[in-house]
């Protein structure tokens, strides 16, 4: 049997693990030992508790994979280094995803995508009065949306640097997001950027001044690419996502594919583009061992669900838009059959 290495334990790499762990004598390394519904991690800012419904072991569903719980160091041709160990692969899948950067090194501010973080500082949240919201995409929306309803009488500002908020999606998501959060006493800034910071002051590129008890960091995503920089710098772009192509395989070594936030398809970060193209990684690798030819992937758009706290939300695809309690109470079912999914083993 051959073996198939996966680096990264998110919705594309323990997806393509499940998938294949009976055809292929699979090494999982992932820096947890987890997986974790990442769409649910903003709500563990304001219910800690929800971590538990959000987060599996991987031994509980990877029953036929070895699970390495390590930072990769190294990436050659044909092998890996987890820790100390060397891993030798005929196959390598990456899917390390991404973080959000932030410029900023001061301790009473979050960086929303890190469910440890959220946990750690739930305490300092109930005690801030004022907080301020870095960014106005997808998730700095609905981390708004969460402090609402479960911290009364908090003062929330958003800045963010686009002329609207949600500025990727439909206008009729963005007025109902807008609609919300000024109902509900946000205070919203546009057209600027938070650029520096003196301990606890905050400055814009406008010469305003902040002064929150709590800073959430919502910005733009950067991908995790530092494991191949070394040894496969020419196959990163310009902003650092990896080059791949329409099959997810590097141009220069076709026994190593991609998956999810880290490539460099042009569509949006979610949790549901990494597990389609983690689909097509799986029918490529079924095809290999056939001696098949490869599948494309097609990158479309898709349907996107944004929750404002548990009753209000937005569903949107393409020039369709429902707004109100249904899409609020679609984004729960949706982590919960993923959960179940893999609680399963299906």
């Amino acid at each position: 049997m051959k073996r198939l290495v996966i680096i990264g334990g998110g919705f594309a790499g323990s997806y393509i693990a499940k998938e294949l762990q009976n055809e292929y004598k699979i090494t999982l390394i992932d820096r947890k030992n987890y997986f974790e519904f990442t769409p649910g991690v903003p709500r563990t800012l304001t219910q800690p508790e929800h971590a538990k419904a959000i987060q599996i072991s991987h031994r509980k569903y990877l029953k036929n994979v070895d699970i390495e719980v390590k930072e990769v160091r190294k990436i050659g041709r044909n092998y890996v280094f987890a820790g100390k160990k060397k891993i030798n692969f005929d196959y390598l899948v990456i899917c390390t995803g991404s973080e959000y950067h932030s410029p900023f090194k001061e301790k009473n501010m979050i960086i929303s995508a890190r469910s440890k973080e959220l946990l750690e500082k739930n305490k300092e949240l109930l005690k801030a009065k004022n907080i301020m919201i870095v960014g106005g995409g997808l998730v700095g929306v609905e981390i708004a949306g969460e402090i609402i309803q479960r911290c009364k009488g908090k003062k929330i500002t958003i800045v963010h640097a686009h002329d609207t908020l949600l500025e990727r999606n439909n206008y009729r998501s963005q007025k109902h997001a807008e609609r919300f959060l000024k109902r509900n006493g946000v205070n919203i800034i546009y057209g600027e950027k938070i650029v520096k910071n003196k301990g606890k002051i905050f400055f814009s590129d406008k010469g305003r001044v902040f002064t929150p008890d709590l800073v959430l960091i919502c910005t733009g995503i950067s991908p995790n690419y530092y494991l191949i920089q070394n040894s496969f710098k020419n196959s990163l772009d310009e902003k650092k996502f990896f080059k791949i192509n329409s099959f997810l395989q590097f141009d220069d070594y076709d026994n190593i594919f991609a998956a999810g936030d880290i490539t460099n398809f042009r569509e949006e970060k979610t949790a549901q583009n990494a597990q389609r193209q983690a689909k097509i990684v799986v029918k490529n690798l079924k095809r290999k061992k056939l001696g098949k030819p490869l599948v494309k992937y097609n990158s479309t758009k898709t349907p996107l669900v944004i929750s404002l706290g548990s009753y209000d939300g937005i569903f949107e695809y393409k020039n369709f838009v429902i707004t109100g309690l249904i899409p609020g109470i679609l984004k729960l079912i949706i982590e919960r059959r993923e959960m179940l999914r893999r609680n399963l083993g299906f």
